[in-house]
């Protein structure tokens, strides 16, 4: 039983140390927060998350929720701002249709990266069990 709670207990904590981890500003190196700035200098206010070797800011700009992710020498990665399901395109919705039907589409996001490329993300759940799928314009799955 002792054996049982302490793999559970660091299961919890692999599970949280995954996920990405809030920060301060001033825990942010300046190349990074600088070209956040550059991109967009409309935001008056926005937070920062690690999130593996890279820095996320999350931020709301013309009323939309958004994140830009930036490298710490400050290359911007990709840029992700929030959607209804109802709005990713038509081919991607009926993929979800035909390919994700068991399943219920939590958020969904346009994410433009850095070469320019747009893709679609469906944050989708069944059982509990939560994945989030990339597709291209035309509905084929994307790779991350």
């Amino acid at each position: 039983m002792q054996k049982l709670l302490i793999s559970a207990a660091l299961l919890v904590l692999a599970a949280g140390a995954a996920q990405a981890q809030k920060m301060t500003a001033a825990q942010v190196p300046a190349a990074t927060k600088a070209a956040f700035k550059t991109k967009f200098p409309t935001v008056q206010r926005n937070t920062w998350e690690k999130e593996g070797p890279a820095y996320e800011a999350g931020f709301s700009m013309n009323g939309k929720t958004m994140s830009a992710v930036i490298t710490a020498d400050g290359k911007l990665q990709e840029t992700e701002t929030d959607m209804t399901s109802a709005q990713l395109p038509a081919a991607v919705r009926t993929t979800l249709a035909r390919d994700y039907k068991a399943y219920q589409v939590h958020e969904a996001a346009t994410i433009v990266r850095a070469d320019g490329t747009t893709v679609y993300e469906a944050k989708v759940a069944k059982g509990g069990k939560k994945q989030d799928v990339l597709f291209t314009t035309n509905g084929k799955v994307a790779p991350k």
